[in-house]
């Protein structure tokens, strides 16, 4: 596989910063993934957390390069996060449990495979223009399809914030998958929470991705979407993919070609049973961020290191 990557997460007006994402790739598999713990609960952001290290975890596990069924893994690891979350709520005797949103996708074989719960999104761009996106697990969706709301409402409309399917909620969630997509070189394939999407339009997404790398196109939705936002910005997350496949031109990105056969690379750290546990001296506002920066940094310096095509 050939493709580059990039994420970035900021915590906009907020006193924290609740998303999570992260990567891992086998020789020829390839995993992305978004969450954004959601707010007016206990927790959110370890429900979030939760679920991008389950799934990611199972990914170390299963892509032996390739994953088997990228749909089944998807819901199958989706529904594990869920679970997990649920323990984590038992355990820790929380008056409720923590939910999160996910999106996160698959990409083996040259196709792309997704899986979403919630209103975390997905793009697919192609020459300056979405071919296809996730749909909102949102009331204000639900009233689209009924014929009871304008599409052009979706991004305005007071219920637009309010889900009806998530990670972590009392009754068991749906895990919406996509059919197979057959990637073509140059493709970017873009990840993103609410606070991203509900500031920028569909368009200017379209817009960015057209003759910009996915390093100049996330860093510049993001920072449009918090100037857009202003002083009342949500967390901004976004991740992009851009698809070279076997293309021998491609001057930047990562090539899987030498990778060992059992080997993973990844920004997710493994989920342990200590994880799960409250930790007796919650972090502060300024530990939470320097922690992000680290992380941010260590990402830095992995992309640096990764195989150049």
């Amino acid at each position: 596989m050939r493709f580059s990557i990039y994420q970035e997460s900021r915590k906009g007006g907020r006193k924290s910063n609740q998303d999570r994402m992260g990567y891992c790739f086998s020789r020829d598999a390839l995993l992305m993934i978004v969450a954004d713990g959601m707010g007016g609960h206990l927790q959110g952001d370890m429900a979030a957390q939760i679920a991008v290290q389950t799934v990611g975890s199972l990914f170390q596990q299963e892509a032996t390069p390739l994953l088997k069924s990228p749909p089944r893994f998807l819901e199958s690891s989706m529904l594990d996060a869920h679970q997990q979350i649920l323990h984590y709520r038992t355990a820790n005797k929380l008056s409720e449990s923590p939910r999160t949103t996910i999106v996160a996708c698959i990409v083996q074989n040259g196709a792309a495979y997704w899986a979403h719960v919630g209103d975390s999104r997905l793009y697919w761009v192609r020459n300056g223009g979405i071919i296809a996106q996730t749909r909102d697990h949102s009331k204000i969706q639900s009233l689209i399809l009924k014929g009871l709301a304008s599409p052009a409402e979706i991004d305005t409309h007071p219920d637009r914030n309010k889900l009806f399917n998530c990670l972590g909620s009392p009754e068991p969630p749906n895990v919406e998958l996509s059919r197979k997509m057959t990637l073509q070189p140059g493709d970017p394939l873009f990840l993103c929470t609410d606070g991203l999407w509900s500031a920028v339009t569909d368009d200017h997404i379209a817009r960015a991705f057209a003759g910009h790398t996915v390093m100049r196109a996330v860093p510049d939705l993001i920072e449009t979407a918090l100037v857009q936002a202003g002083s009342e910005a949500d967390n901004v997350t976004g991740m992009a993919m851009g698809w070279a496949g076997a293309d021998l031109h491609e001057e930047q990105g990562v090539s899987t070609v030498s990778m060992p056969l059992g080997a993973i690379t990844t920004t997710i750290d493994h989920l342990r049973p200590t994880q799960l546990e409250v930790p007796h001296s919650p972090m502060t506002d300024s530990e939470i961020e320097r922690a992000i920066d680290d992380i941010r940094s260590s990402i830095r310096k992995s992309n640096k290191l990764m195989p150049k095509i």
